[in-house]
Parts: C-alpha cells; sequence; structure tokens
C-alpha cells in the first residue's frame, strides 16, 4: 500500500518523465484479503497486492494513454513516452479541457484501520458461525468474506495533487438444501468489519433456505411486491447509469436521450415525478459509504440531492457540459442514499395484503436506456405474502420493469441500510413496498 508521501513522490516522478504540455496520472494501490467458502469448509484464503498507474498525455488537443503495472522506473518512463507517441496519432478531442491546478479536497470518513489489515483470523469466526448453523440444519453454505483496501491518487503538470484511502468490507452467504433443490442467501457490506455478524446472516440465509421447499407456480404478471434492501438497491442503483443507462446525466437529457428529456425539447427538471416520501441523494462524507473526494472530473466532491421529496432536483452536469451551457459543474451519481422509513420488513409485509416478498435479484440486463426498462431475475428467496403474512415459496420470476416505476409506484418505505449487490453496486437502501412491479415469465432455476 502506498502512503500519501511515496504516492506524491511517485506521481511527480511520472511527470517529470513527460515532455508534452500536459500530463496526468491516476495512481491506485490495493490490498485485497479474502476467504471462500463452499461445501461447509474454506476453500481459497488469500492476499492480493495490486498496483496500477494510469497516464495520459496530450499535445494540441491529442490525448494518447497507457497503463502499467510496474512501478520500475524505466517501465514508467517508457510509459509516458508511449502515451505521448499515441498523443501524435490521436484525433483531435474537441470536449478536451483545460487541466485543472491545485485543489481543496474534503476529508470523507471511510477508513477504519482494522478493517484495513484484517486477514483470514479475523473473517474465519464470522465463517464458521455460518458453517456450524448450516451444518446443524443439514444444510451447505457457501461464500465470500472480503476486505479490500485502496490508496487512490491524481497528479498533474498544472499543480493538481490528491490523495486518498479507504477501506471497506462484505460477507455474502448462500445457503441451500443438499440435494439443490432450495436455496436461500443473505449479505452485508460495511466500512467497519466489526459491525458484519456471520450469526445473524447464517439464521436469514438458512431461513430462506428452509422455507423455499416446493415452490409454487404462479402466473406473470403485475405484482404488489416488499423488496429486502439490497433488492431495492439493486434496482435503484440503474438510476446511476449503469448498464449503459443515462441515469440523471444533464448531456443526455438535454439532448433528448433519457427519461428526464421532454418532448420538444427541455429537462424535467423541477418536476415532482414520484411521491413526496422519495427523497434520492449523494451523500460522500456518511461514514456508511466509501467514497473518494473527488469527482470523475476530478473536482472536490459535495453533497447533492437528485430527487428531493418527490421532485428532480438536479441533474449531473461534467466539465465540459458545464463549459458548453454555462452550467455549474456538480457529481456524478455516487455515495448514493435513498431515505427510508422507520418500518421494518416485517411491518411492511404485514401491510400487503396480496404480494411478492423479493430478497435479491441477479443478471439484470438493459432493455431500454432512455426509459429505464430493464430485465432480470429474482433468486435465492422469493414468496408470496398473503393477508400480511408469508404464505408460501413462489417459483422465481423474470421482471422486465425498472427504477422509474419502482419509485413512481412507491407506497411505503421501510428501514435503509448499506448494500453491496450487482456489478459492485453500493449504496444506503431501504424495504419498501410498491405496487404493479412487473414480472414477464417463470424461472424454474433455484
Amino acid at each position: 500500500m502506498l502512503t500519501r508521501e511515496q504516492a506524491q513522490k511517485l506521481a511527480e516522478k511520472v511527470l517529470s518523465f513527460s515532455t508534452v504540455p500536459e500530463c496526468s496520472v491516476s495512481i491506485s494501490s490495493s490490498e485485497q484479503a479474502f476467504t471462500r467458502f463452499a461445501n461447509n469448509g474454506i476453500t481459497t484464503a488469500a492476499l492480493v497486492n495490486r498496483h496500477s498507474v494510469s497516464i495520459s498525455a496530450t499535445r494540441d488537443g491529442r490525448t494518447g494513454s497507457t497503463v502499467v503495472n510496474d512501478l520500475d522506473d524505466d517501465i514508467l518512463r517508457a510509459a509516458v513516452k508511449r502515451a505521448e507517441e499515441l498523443a501524435l496519432i490521436a484525433p483531435p478531442n474537441p470536449e478536451h479541457g483545460v487541466p485543472l491546478g491545485k485543489q481543496q479536497y474534503p476529508e470523507t470518513n471511510d477508513y477504519d484501520e482494522k478493517t484495513a489489515t484484517a486477514r483470514a483470523p479475523e473473517m474465519i469466526p464470522q465463517i464458521r458461525a455460518i458453517i456450524e448453523a448450516s451444518q446443524k440444519q443439514k444444510l451447505v453454505a457457501a461464500g465470500l468474506f472480503e476486505r479490500q483496501t485502496t490508496a487512490s491518487s491524481i497528479a498533474n503538470k498544472a499543480g493538481l495533487f490528491g490523495f486518498h484511502i479507504a477501506a471497506d468490507c462484505k460477507l455474502t452467504t448462500t445457503v441451500r438444501m443438499a440435494d439443490g433443490s432450495s436455496s436461500g442467501w443473505a449479505g452485508a457490506a460495511a466500512t467497519r468489519m466489526g459491525e458484519i455478524d456471520g450469526k445473524s446472516l447464517a439464521a436469514t440465509a438458512a431461513g430462506k433456505c428452509a422455507r423455499w421447499k416446493n415452490p409454487r407456480k404462479l402466473d406473470p404478471g403485475k405484482y404488489t411486491v416488499v423488496f429486502e434492501p439490497t433488492a431495492t438497491g439493486d434496482i435503484v442503483h440503474l438510476l446511476t447509469g449503469g448498464f449503459m443507462g443515462q441515469g440523471f446525466q444533464a448531456r443526455s437529457a438535454e439532448e433528448g436521450r433519457s427519461f428526464l428529456s421532454k418532448k420538444g425539447g427541455g429537462t424535467r427538471l423541477g418536476e415532482k415525478m414520484f411521491p413526496d416520501f422519495i427523497t434520492l441523494r449523494s451523500d460522500p462524507f456518511d461514514p456508511r459509504l466509501p467514497a473518494l473526494p473527488w469527482t470523475s472530473d476530478q473536482l472536490p466532491t459535495r453533497k447533492i440531492n437528485w430527487i428531493d421529496k418527490g421532485v428532480i432536483a438536479n441533474l449531473a452536469v461534467d466539465r465540459y457540459w458545464g463549459s458548453k451551457t454555462k452550467q455549474q459543474p456538480t457529481p456524478a451519481l455516487n455515495s448514493l442514499i435513498l431515505d427510508g422509513g422507520s418500518a421494518t420488513t416485517e411491518e411492511l409485509i404485514k401491510s400487503v395484503e396480496r404480494g411478492l416478498l423479493v430478497t435479491h435479484f441477479w443478471y439484470i440486463r438493459f432493455v431500454n436506456t432512455q426509459t429505464q426498462q430493464y430485465t432480470g431475475l429474482t433468486r435465492d428467496g422469493l414468496f408470496l405474502i398473503e393477508k400480511g403474512e408469508i404464505s408460501e415459496p413462489v417459483m422465481n420470476f423474470r421482471f422486465n420493469d425498472g427504477p422509474l416505476n419502482l419509485l413512481k409506484n412507491t407506497v411505503k418505505l421501510g428501514q435503509a441500510s448499506r448494500m453491496r449487490g450487482l456489478e459492485g453496486a453500493t449504496m444506503i437502501a431501504p424495504a419498501l413496498v410498491s405496487a404493479d412491479f412487473s414480472f414477464t415469465s417463470i424461472s424454474d432455476a433455484v
């Protein structure tokens, strides 16, 4: 792991090798420790260290880039030279902006020393709790406990320098019947490893597995749903623009390419699209969420509301689009929080006359980026709710819906918690109740 001083010295060295007017460097130094388990036993334990140096050289609006993972002086010098050679043959970039000078980056609180240095001995007790609970019930557990510590640094010839170190961890487990006929899942993510409770995760996953026997086949259609926080996050996080979506980008909205575009021109900024209790925001200073202190444009990050009490409050404006349209640049959608309520998931279930309880999703892919429509599969615990009670397990569905309809049709929010779901999606999301979520076909997968 590189310290601030080491990262700054390395960045200065790389920049000193450059002969062109503009050169920037991005450095990542990470340490990952993980323990993997399957068939009620540990299968792999590893400690992995990685370094990555990304170099961009620009001359006359033409930019060349290289990435290396070797910190040797000769390798770095050759990488800079290669970037400059590529810049000579690259086409001019009409959207290239003036490099930023020195910035004052804020402090973000997402580092815990115990988490940052944890290895297998700190992970094994939580894994043991899952395995022992599964063995007692003649179930089979598999999963992954990992933590990652990352030091990130950016610098350029104009005097910009930033450094940030963060630690994060997650434990997920899938518990199955020995014959593979039933499955339950549970997971937790945190910046502090002490907040992860393997015994609690074991009880949740094993409980779902035990209840999901001989699932009933229901007809596809629109159902009232109770989403657990991970399921909510899997869908709502798509608004960040993942899977080629346009998210809240001002440019795509103003160019008529997103759900925030108005027919005939203009955007839906300031328009009320969701219930009063829907507020979606970014908060890089929330200690529950790892966050860089700079944006993708290398500007200082800040808090911002995207949806404020149901109203579209802000759009994401990058430096180029801001200069072109005379708008103030804003951060992209990261450190995402969907504010929740006070109800427990059990209380949400009691409020539903008939619907489905969804644990989480799998294999989500986009259908229509402009309407924010996606498709994917339920997994590891889908249950029918009748008269406020979980009545029986249900065969998995494929859905064809998305975050817009989910939030528009939300009728009640539960307690929010940190989730880490598909494709590394990370946010604070609540359990919720939403009407008319569209399931289009049966999936016979467990």
